[in-house]
């Protein structure tokens, strides 16, 4: 057995394959989710382990699956991996590092002969984003809870398309795949990510290891109000819900985020109705995601936005109807992966030891869903 080395042209050269699917002018990709893109990308993936001799799996919410045995093949695998679909506006790397770095550690482990004391996967999520099908993290989500909710079925897409019909056709299209069953006990679970902030490349730091994950909501906010001519509406007569979700946007900007610097609040979508150049319209609809570490924060921070949204709907003689489209809770990561990450991070490249992926704790948990958080512990 020799010591493994990564290939670092073919990682490259594969991350450049993925990167045409789906392409962009602006030089990233739009790839998402269970659409022909990521179909073609999932397909790519499959027959990059195929070729090595990995066993190809899916289960019924289509998460893949790259499976290279260990000693004791009957231990639950240890899971690294990320997804394959994106924004409409999605970086090349976004996802597509962690998912191509995970295969290849394990050709890299297949190339020096490491044997593994338990099996070790690869695994590609699905529909980690959100931006065609909500919610984000469907393939985590399902895979934790052990079943898809009957409620996904019926989802229609953001260009319309039916979630079920886009599914079955992307199971039926990886026909190299073997069906397993969804929930399957793991040992852990191991995510590399492009950073998705500026923290770490502001510092010079090349790599951090990420201790938690922040719980998200996803809200949806509509303000009704009385559509009415442009020209002809004074102020006195105005029932204007645009100016009232202008009037809540502002204060919950200028609040939420400056007040807490583990806060998190956007608002990526906005909708009028009827959406005329020269009409007040009568209602809007606007997104609002708020994420914090902490659960009772974010109970704080959705009642904040209730409570503002609410007032100044009513200083515009509008009403306001809140739902909650999404939910995750915050997760703190195992001490003993995030003790072993350090470690490896710290030793010099070529010291690493692959076989230590097959060596994680007994007591490491499933995956708690989504594996990239905010909050890291920087490393020199």
């Amino acid at each position: 057995m020799s010591s493994p080395s990564i290939n670092a042209e073919r990682l490259l050269r594969r991350l450049a394959a993925f990167a045409s699917i789906g392409a962009t002018p602006a030089g990233g990709v739009n790839r998402q989710a269970l659409s022909r893109e990521d179909r073609d990308a999932r397909a790519l993936l499959a027959s990059l382990g195929h070729a090595r001799g990995f066993s190809i799996h899916q289960d019924e919410i289509a998460n893949l699956f790259i499976r290279r045995p260990g000693q004791d093949d009957m231990l639950p695998p240890f899971l690294i991996g990320s997804h394959l679909d994106s924004q409409p506006t999605g970086g090349r790397f976004d996802g597509t590092l962690g998912t191509l770095a995970a295969l290849e550690a394990l050709e890299a482990m297949e190339d020096a002969g490491v044997e593994t004391n338990r099996p070790v996967e690869v695994v590609a999520w699905t529909n980690e984003e959100g931006s065609r099908f909500s919610p984000g993290t469907m393939g985590s989500m399902a895979h934790r809870h052990g079943r898809v909710p009957e409620t996904w079925a019926s989802l229609t897409g953001s260009d319309g398309a039916l979630f079920a019909e886009e599914l079955a056709a992307t199971l039926k299209a990886l026909t190299n795949a073997a069906p397993r069953p969804l929930g399957r006990p793991v040992a852990g679970f191991l995510e590399l990510h492009i950073e998705q902030g500026p923290a770490l490349e502001k510092e010079n730091i090349p790599i951090g290891v990420v201790t938690e994950v922040q719980g998200t909501r996803w809200l949806e906010v509509t303000i009704t109000g009385q559509a009415a001519h442009a020209g002809t509406t004074e102020l006195a007569y105005r029932r204007d819900p645009m100016a009232a979700a202008a009037d809540a946007m502002h204060h919950l900007f200028g609040s939420v985020m400056p007040r807490d610097e583990r806060a998190r609040l956007t608002v990526g979508r906005v909708a009028a109705e009827p959406g005329s150049v020269n009409a007040i319209p009568g209602a809007i609809s606007f997104s609002i995601d708020i994420r914090h570490p902490a659960e009772a924060m974010l109970d704080a921070l959705e009642r904040q936005v209730a409570d503002t949204c609410s007032a100044t709907a009513d200083a515009r003689g509008c009403t306001v109807e809140i739902k909650k489209l999404f939910a995750m809770a915050p997760a703190r990561f195992s001490e003993a992966m995030v003790d072993i990450l350090e470690a490896s991070a710290k030793r010099p490249w070529h010291s690493l030891q692959a076989h230590d992926f097959g060596r994680i704790p007994r007591r490491a948990p499933s995956v708690p869903g989504r594996a990239d958080g905010d909050d890291f512990r920087a490393l020199p």
